[in-house]
């Protein structure tokens, strides 16, 4: 028998329905200019951090990713994998060290790099997208010559001799060109390309390539309109510590200039100014912990994260 006190209960509970129904169609319609704007364009995602070890995370942005495929969006994304690749040096008891946020890489550390890269990490992405409904494919540098690289030279001054040194990171590479065809077959299809940062020599050679670079290689080879980093942190941050929601080139050269911008986030912010000068509408450094942070940036007026942007 139902009380006066269960159908209040019930009524309750249906007008909160009712509310949650009404703001998802309001979060829905509002999203429809964007949805306009982003179609048939190609957005780049540089998938990374580790937001790639948290199942929930992995899922959520799997499903991101399909949605972005079903509202007419050509989505790319290249992966990163540096947490994963150090626990497998681990295991296998390789020692390994860093030069500038780079991993010195010999031979031996190359084999595992790509190992884990291309192998392990690029299929488990490649699964849950399939999983969420889509239909990704995996991909590597190599494929297709889509990323010939180059080795990565690096310098360091002496402090006492005031020389500049050329120091030696094995297998670094950077890239030297990117064939824009092999993904430009993907474009109209159905198919999501999952890439991972792995680069061919002239030679044949393997070489290892940080994530970042390689997805703004690939965003403004394909002509991207917006590459989006996803990292650890909420966006770039200003001195005393906020996130900085919108920046130019130019602050953006200045920040690294004047030490706003230290540590790990220089090489993305470097990232994300040589990607718009080469003609990507615009970067986002933004936090791939949040959930949905890839829609909140593309579908809302807010955004998430510090957009990075041409003013030309």
């Amino acid at each position: 028998m139902t009380t006066h006190s269960d159908a209040k209960h019930d009524n309750r509970d249906d007008r909160q329905r009712t509310r949650d129904w009404v703001a998802t169609a309001r979060t829905l319609s509002e999203a429809l200019p964007f949805l306009q704007r982003y179609e048939r364009k190609i957005v780049v995602i540089k998938y990374g951090g580790h937001a790639m070890g948290d199942a929930e995370r992995s899922r959520e942005f799997a499903r991101d990713i399909v949605l972005m495929k079903q509202v007419g969006i050509n989505p790319i994304v290249v992966h990163g994998g540096g947490p994963q690749i150090g626990e497998m040096l681990e295991r296998l008891r390789i020692q390994s060290t860093f030069v500038d946020g780079l991993r010195v890489t010999d031979e031996a550390i190359v084999d595992v790099v790509e190992m884990v890269l291309a192998g392990s990490i690029n299929k488990q992405i490649v699964t849950a997208i399939n999983g969420a409904g889509g239909k990704a494919v995996g991909l590597c540098g190599k494929d297709g010559n889509l990323v010939r690289a180059k080795k990565l030279l690096r310098t360091r001054k002496d402090p006492e001799s005031n020389i500049e040194k050329v120091i030696d990171l094995g297998f670094v590479g950077e890239p030297d060109q990117v064939n824009p065809a092999v993904l430009e077959a993907f474009f109209g299809s159905d198919i999501i390309p999952v890439i991972a940062p792995i680069g061919v020599g002239a030679n044949g050679e393997t070489f290892n390539i940080n994530a970042d670079t390689v997805a703004g290689a690939i965003a403004a080879a394909v002509g991207a309109m917006r590459l989006l980093l996803l990292t650890d942190v909420p966006g770039v941050k200003d001195k005393d510590g906020h996130v900085i929601p919108e920046m130019t080139l130019a602050q953006a050269e200045a920040a690294i200039a004047d030490g706003t911008v230290t540590g790990g986030m220089i090489p993305k912010l470097e990232t994300c100014i040589d990607a718009a000068r080469r003609g990507v509408e615009a970067v986002v450094v933004l936090d791939g912990r949040v959930p949905h942070a890839v829609l909140l940036e593309l579908f809302t007026e807010h955004g998430a994260g510090t957009l990075i942007r041409r003013t030309d």
